[in-house]
């Protein structure tokens, strides 16, 4: 049975949150585990979320989750925009399907599932600063399970920032920029070969770094049968087979399972990899259903329409939507050499994206502009040709079956690798 297979039967019959991440009342369901692993493995291993409820009372919202087994929890609040995130052990998620969804009290929305290997997370938006009064597992009483119970109050904005926790140094560690010491200067290329033994030269395969957008905590869009970071993953995990079967290049995912992954850790990646290309994968869901077709983006800050900025920035808040904390975020640096690298860069992002809509137009529906330009966060290392591909559109049926097609997915990759060929073919004749 096919990947697929497995994420269209572990989404059906659940209440998925409709297009449109944004919307105010969001209850996310994570139905990722099959696609990884059997569920009843996940469950006997780790503490079961089975319900959650919300209840606004005169001078308190509370918000419930029944849990399998007592648990240790930590909660702490994030500003701009207002949150509160609740980090606990890594958890399975059986939850009704008509769970708690609507603006309760002081909580306008909220969203759970896998933050990183052995920590779940739910981040809760509010309407309004608050404190958090009392935060407790019950232990079983009555036929009920253990409860974790967080009970919140409205307070002041001044209130609210003077109670923010301040951040732990692993936090700290985990939203600074990464580093830039090692961009290589102006007109310097990066080494693509090696000495071998006895001072042989040795040919270097050029490395690709495939990105599947979204994951864990952060589903992306939906259909409303299947989030987009399962799209993503089996994408990605047919691109990188087809790759690697042409024996010419080392290919690399960002994520190999249902897991959160940072804007800037995805681009921490590719570098830490010397990528030579890097390609994120992602399939929208937009208000017109009768859109369809493949695009592909390089860097611009200056976007090509409206939809590719509003496009941009809907992806780039995926690190929000995760509940990480931007309140202690350092300034961008702005060295003249990375300016200069990225340009550069910026110019072999676009080549490639060229020979690439070229080749997946004889085979795959394309948006008439297939090319197209923003500001997209995952796509901003200063020294890696980066594209990011929106496959099609999970709000459009056609597209849909497309992207749950096999046949689809072996197009699309055998594209890539054609163009992926004529891009380093190109680039090995200009290094002669």
């Amino acid at each position: 049975m096919s990947i697929f297979s497995n994420i269209y039967r572990s989404s059906c019959g659940l209440k998925l949150i409709k297009p449109g991440f944004r919307t105010l009342a969001i209850a996310i369901v994570i139905a990722g585990t099959a696609v990884t692993m059997p569920i009843r493995a996940v469950f006997a291993t780790s503490p079961v979320a089975t319900d959650i409820r919300i209840g606004s009372h005169a001078s308190k919202t509370r918000f419930v989750i029944d849990i399998s087994e007592d648990v240790k929890f930590k909660v702490f609040t994030l500003s701009d925009p207002y949150r509160v995130v609740i980090d606990l052990p890594e958890m399975g998620w059986r939850l009704p399907s008509k769970v708690a969804s609507r603006k309760t009290g002081v909580i306008a929305s909220f969203r759970y599932g896998l933050f990183q290997a052995g920590l779940s997370r739910v981040v809760l938006d509010l309407t309004h600063p608050v404190k958090i009064k009392a935060a407790f597992v019950l232990p079983p009483a009555e036929g009920k399970r253990y409860r974790l119970v967080l009970d919140l109050a409205p307070t002041s904005a001044e209130q609210y920032m003077a109670n923010l926790r301040p951040p732990t140094k692993a936090q700290v560690e985990n939203i600074a920029p990464s580093s830039t010491s090692d961009i290589l200067p102006p007109g310097r290329k990066p080494d693509r070969q090696g000495l071998a033994s006895g001072g042989k030269v040795a040919a270097r395969k050029p490395v690709i770094v495939i990105d599947p957008g979204h994951g864990g905590i952060d589903p992306g869009s939906t259909s409303g049968r299947v989030f987009e970071k399962h799209i993503t993953l089996a994408v990605a995990k047919t691109i990188q087979k087809h790759l690697n079967s042409l024996g010419r290049y080392r290919v690399k995912l960002t994520r190999q399972k249902d897991s959160f992954i940072r804007l800037r850790k995805r681009i921490a990646i590719a570098r830490a990899h010397k990528a030579d290309l890097f390609i994120s994968l992602h399939a929208d869901a937009i208000k017109n259903k009768r859109i369809r077709g493949l695009s592909v983006y390089t860097l611009s800050e200056k976007a090509s329409d409206k939809e590719a900025a509003d496009l941009a920035e809907k992806e780039n808040k995926a690190d929000l939507i995760a509940g990480m904390d931007f309140s202690t975020k350092s300034k961008e640096v702005t060295n003249i050499l990375i300016d200069l690298a990225q340009r550069e860069t910026m110019n072999e992002s676009s080549k490639f994206a060229a020979g690439l809509v070229a080749h997946i137009r004889k085979v795959i529906k394309t948006l008439s502009n297939a090319h197209r330009f923003a500001g997209f966060a995952v796509l901003k290392a200063p020294d890696v040709p980066s594209i990011l591909i929106e496959m099609g559109f999970l709000s459009n049926r056609t597209d849909e079956r497309a992207l749950l097609n096999s046949k689809f997915r072996a197009n699309l990759a055998r594209s890539i690798g054609k163009a992926v060929d004529g891009y380093f073919s190109r680039n090995e004749q200009v290094q002669r």
